[in-house]
């Protein structure tokens, strides 16, 4: 994984809230599959995209991917008790939803400069079936500043953990299938960014489809 120059009380608080908590919930309530662990790179800079269907869609990837990330998350959700508290310590960083956040982009760059991945949902929000519709650019403006990999990822089966009006996490099967790594994009170009995009949502497209 390489040496991380994170803050040895920020990895600490990270593993410890992933095998305390994440963990268990990931492989005992949600009956966690993970294929794909071999895809990931185990050092280097690195750019985690995936689709986004799930609140626990940053710390089940996270727990998934065996080294840490961190993870954009809207910024409403640091506001709520609890939660805020705990995708903080497990390295989320927010994000205004909706406009270029060029403190979000420093942000993810920083995690990678400090040896951690960052994560990034591509279509930048969730979406009711998982799937990805409107893939955004931000992900592969990040990894060619960085000169990062991109990892594509499938999440199956989290939109059913919460149901509405339900406080309450599901018991429901989730699936995590890790792609193979794809190279950085070698410039900013727009038309570049716009056909890694398009890669990594195809690839995401068809670990979805393998289901189960």
């Amino acid at each position: 994984m390489g040496k991380s120059r994170e803050p040895a009380i920020s990895l600490f608080l990270y593993h410890l809230f992933k095998w305390s908590v994440v963990s268990p919930t990931l492989h005992l309530y949600l009956r966690g599959r993970i294929y794909g662990v071999e895809n990931v790179p185990k050092r280097g800079p690195l750019v985690v995209v995936s689709n986004h269907a799930s609140h626990f869609d940053s710390p089940i990837l996270s727990c998934a991917l065996r080294r840490p990330v961190a993870y954009m998350a809207k910024e409403e959700l640091f506001d709520i008790p609890i939660l805020g508290k705990a995708i903080q310590l497990y390295g989320a960083y927010p994000v205004s939803r909706g406009a270029a956040d060029r403190s979000a982009i420093r942000s993810a760059l920083k995690s990678l400069d400090n040896g951690w991945a960052t994560g990034l949902f591509l279509e930048g929000t969730r979406t009711p079936d998982g799937r990805i519709t409107e893939p955004k650019l931000g992900a592969a403006l990040i990894a060619a500043k960085a000169q990062a990999s991109i990892l594509p990822v499938s999440l199956w089966g989290t939109q059913g953990i919460l149901h509405r009006g339900s406080p309450i996490p599901h018991s429901v099967p989730v699936t995590v299938r890790i792609g193979e790594a794809i190279a950085a994009p070698s410039s900013t170009d727009k038309l570049e960014l716009q056909a890694v995009t398009q890669k990594c949502a195809l690839a995401i497209k068809e670990l979805h489809d393998l289901g189960r």
